[in-house]
């Protein structure tokens, strides 16, 4: 590159810089009281946003802004790109009913360039959860934050508290990096699944910690180059793969690497799921690797007999092909006496799965190991031992 070409570049990226807007929703109308709606005034910002050829960042100063279901939706916007900057709280009606029958409360899509940092999210969820509980006639509840094809992605520093449904979402983007997240929910909360990630690509989420009542992080159909390091999980259902196999044709799940990773009081640590029924999808080069188990039920573990309520799978066997799969240096405390189990398909065994530097414990001594339909080998350290 000439000396004169990267002049021209610097000023013009000089000019983009000093020619950015910012819009404040406190000047449309949004009050930090969390009580008046603020549904209206983010929605105008988000039209003059959308209507910029210039940068644009959205800003939402410190205090609780009260927000029912909105829609960012790049389609037509003549920048696809777009920062939002939350320093205060984005608070859901307390009333459950408002938003839980949308699919999700906030929802991006068809952007490339999206950067969302800071803030908390607090979508009151409790009261739903209660009644579903209560085995009365509920809505689903509200994903509490989506994004969809979508690429180009920062989501740094995000809190969600108390989802009615899933925290996070990510659905057919690529590019995605998740960093710094925090998410809360009551151990006892049903479906609150911290980030979910299916039919995405180059995904990322690092240095989060997650407890809430399902999985900390749910890995979809679709999902190819996921990397999750240094996640704290807890209370949960653990990292998982699946469930897979819920459709006879889907996408497989490919090239997942999930790494230094810590799970306290989880019910399971590092899993891959499938349901007992016909299907053409795969898990294949998947690793797990420097994970750390803190009183988990069950640390090691894949279940191809996934069947949640024994409907729509009974004396059938999955169809999902598991390959590939290295387990490092997994080691702690199993609050079972299974350490390791993986209950594979009769029809498509497991092949391929590694384990090496394992140590597993309950009760001060060597946890078991379970193994059916599955091959592979071992090396290093094994507690317990391998039933490969």
């Amino acid at each position: 590159m000439t000396s004169s070409i990267l002049v021209v570049l610097v000023i013009l990226f000089s000019i983009s810089l000093s020619s950015a807007q910012t819009y404040n929703i406190l000047s449309y109308g949004a009050k930090p009281d969390g009580k008046t709606d603020s549904t209206k005034a983010l929605t105008a910002v988000w039209a003059k946003a959308c209507a910029s050829v210039k940068p644009v960042t959205i800003s939402i100063p410190k205090g609780r802004f009260l927000l029912r279901s909105i829609v960012f939706d790049g389609s037509r916007c003549k920048r696809k790109s777009v920062t939002f900057r939350i320093q205060g709280t984005l608070v859901a009606p307390s009333d459950y009913r408002v938003i839980g029958k949308e699919n999700y409360w906030i929802f991006f899509q068809h952007l490339d360039g999206l950067y969302v940092y800071g803030g908390v999210l607090d979508a009151q969820g409790a009261s739903l959860w209660s009644c579903k509980k209560s085995g009365k006639n509920c809505p689903s509840g509200a994903t509490s934050i989506g994004f969809q094809s979508s690429s180009n992605v920062i989501i740094s520093g995000l809190t969600s508290l108390n989802s009615q449904m899933y925290h996070v979402v990510i659905n057919g983007c690529r590019n995605v990096n998740i960093q710094g997240v925090r998410v809360s929910a009551d151990g006892n909360s049903p479906n609150t699944d911290g980030i979910h990630v299916q039919s995405s690509s180059t995904v990322s989420i690092l240095n989060s910690k997650i407890s809430t009542g399902d999985d900390c992080v749910s890995i979809g159909p679709g999902t190819n180059g996921l990397w999750i390091e240094n996640v704290a999980c807890g209370p949960g259902h653990g990292i998982s793969i699946g469930s897979l196999g819920k459709e006879s044709v889907e996408a497989g799940v490919q090239n997942v690497t999930v790494k230094t990773a810590t799970f306290t009081g989880t019910e399971n640590g590092v899993r891959i799921k499938s349901w007992a029924r016909p299907s053409n999808g795969f898990a294949k080069n998947i690793r797990f690797q420097h994970c750390v188990m803190n009183n988990v039920q069950n640390p090691i573990v894949i279940d191809q007999n996934y069947c949640p309520g024994n409907e729509n799978c009974p004396n059938q066997v999955s169809g999902i092909k598991i390959s590939d799969v290295m387990f490092f240096d997994i080691h702690g405390t199993s609050a079972t006496e299974i350490g390791v189990k993986f209950d594979c398909s009769s029809k498509k065994p497991c092949t391929g799965i590694r384990l090496q530097d394992v140590k597993l414990t309950y009760r001060n001594k060597p946890a078991i190991a379970d193994c059916s339909h599955a091959g592979g080998t071992e090396a290093g350290f094994q507690q317990p031992n391998s039933c490969l």
